[in-house]
């Protein structure tokens, strides 16, 4: 079924709205309403100053739905996040405070200055979507999506994430610095104020979760089912690789596509979005062993020899 013409209008609003905030950054905006369109997660990582909290603000922004920004540090509780019950004293019961996780747009910055404790209440939150306190259960609205940024070359203060909880992210994006002409035009577009508090939104969560529904109905063919296993498997066989992409990254993969695929406004998969994607959903699930480390090897790198050697199918079926 094509995709309507009213969800293309509204995806073209939300892209023009970040547009005007985080100038030439088209691409990775592309890849920002993937994740949010496939019901993934997204960890940005990249130097401070390019825009990454900028630019989920911006996303939050042109949606009608809660947003809710943490700065981790390492004094930082796990309740905190999720919430605390307290005691109240009229009605002689304890009282669930819901914490800033519950909401439908979450940013934690800086998510690697959280300690590891901290860090492991977002696992339930990022794979059950709902969170557990003093033995019950309180499901997060819908949608939702947790965005988180972390500094790559900070060491004082800071945790690495565990495998368990990279996993958990569908993409991790890195913003890059503007060329020389783009950061020119941000001086200017930045010196009256900051462009995203301009911002009005212009759809809903409802609609949000409407195109997440239709995304679902985005066709992949048999063959680029098995060319894009066939990336997956390769990870764990490939010599240089100590752990390879887990099941969890092939249901993401495909989900990721046909989003891809959503946005570019077409309702097929083609051989080039699982190209594109690969590096940004396989990248952080894939480790290295250590002498290939040592060697300078990068994961990129070891992504790109193995898309070079799987032949890509010359009927897609679409």
């Amino acid at each position: 079924m094509p995709v309507k013409e009213q969800s293309i209008s509204i995806l073209n609003l939300v892209k023009n709205n970040l547009k005007s905030c985080i100038l030439g950054k088209d691409f990775e905006i592309d890849l920002l309403l993937t994740a949010l369109l496939a019901s993934g997660h997204v960890l940005i990582e990249d130097v401070p100053g390019t825009g990454k909290t900028q630019l989920i603000k911006a996303m939050a922004k042109s949606m009608s739905g809660d947003y809710r920004r943490i700065q981790c540090n390492p004094d930082i509780l796990p309740s905190d996040i999720t919430g605390v019950s307290v005691f109240h004293p009229h009605e002689e019961r304890f009282v669930f405070r819901p914490g800033p996780v519950i909401t439908n747009i979450l940013l934690t910055d800086e998510i690697n200055r959280a300690t590891t404790k901290t860090q492991s209440a977002l696992l339930e939150v990022m794979e059950e979507r709902s969170v557990t306190a003093d033995g019950f259960t309180y499901d997060l609205p819908h949608p939702f999506m947790l965005c988180a940024t972390q500094n790559p070359i900070d060491f004082e203060g800071t945790y690495m994430l565990p495998e368990a909880q990279l996993d958990r992210f569908m993409m991790k994006i890195a913003m890059g610095y503007p060329d020389a002409k783009t950061e020119k035009a941000i001086l200017h577009s930045h010196h009256l104020g900051q462009p995203v508090d301009d911002l009005q939104p212009v759809t809903s969560m409802e609609e949000i979760a409407s195109m997440q529904r239709e995304v679902r109905d985005v066709h992949i063919s048999d063959a680029l089912t098995d060319y894009l296993l066939d990336i997956v498997r390769r990870t764990r066989e490939h010599e240089a690789v100590l752990l390879g992409a887990s099941p969890r990254a092939s249901l993401a993969f495909m989900m990721a596509v046909k989003a891809y695929a959503y946005v570019q406004s077409r309702d097929y998969v083609l051989p080039d979005d699982i190209k594109t994607l690969a590096p940004f959903i396989l990248g952080h699930r894939v480790l290295l062993k250590p002498e290939f480390r040592l060697d300078s090897v990068k994961t990129n790198q070891v992504l790109q020899q193995i898309l070079r050697q799987i032949n890509v199918p010359v009927s897609a079926g679409v």
